[in-house]
C-alpha cells in the first residue's frame, strides 16, 4: 500500500471514530440498583447526567448509599461498556488495522 492510500485512510479512519465519539458522547444509559433504590444516567463516554436516589435509601447511612450508587455505577458502566464496543466496532468495520 503506497503512503498517499495509508495516509487517505488514516484521515477516514480519523473521521469516523470522531463522528463515533460524539455519537456516543449523545447516547444516553441508564444503570439501577436494587430495583431503583438508585439510578444513574451516563452518557456512552461516562459522562453523568443525572443520578437519582430514593429517599428510603438515605436512611441507611453514608455506607448504604455508597453501596447502591457503586451498584447502578457498575450497571450503567457495563451497559455504556457495550454500546461502545457496537458504536466503535462500526465505526472501524471495513478499514483494516494492520497489513
Amino acid at each position: 500500500m503506497d503512503m498517499e492510500a495509508l495516509m487517505a485512510q488514516a484521515s477516514a479512519l480519523q473521521d469516523k471514530v470522531a463522528a463515533a465519539q460524539d455519537r456516543l458522547a449523545q447516547i444516553h444509559v441508564k444503570g439501577i440498583s436494587e430495583d431503583g433504590a438508585c439510578i444513574i444516567d451516563m452518557s456512552g463516554k461516562y459522562d453523568l447526567f443525572d443520578i437519582k436516589i430514593r429517599e428510603d435509601i438515605i436512611a441507611r447511612g453514608a455506607e448504604g448509599v455508597a453501596a447502591v450508587v457503586a451498584a447502578a455505577y457498575k450497571d450503567a458502566k457495563a451497559k455504556a461498556d457495550e454500546i461502545i464496543d457496537q458504536v466503535m466496532g462500526e465505526a472501524t468495520a471495513g478499514i483494516p488495522m494492520s497489513e
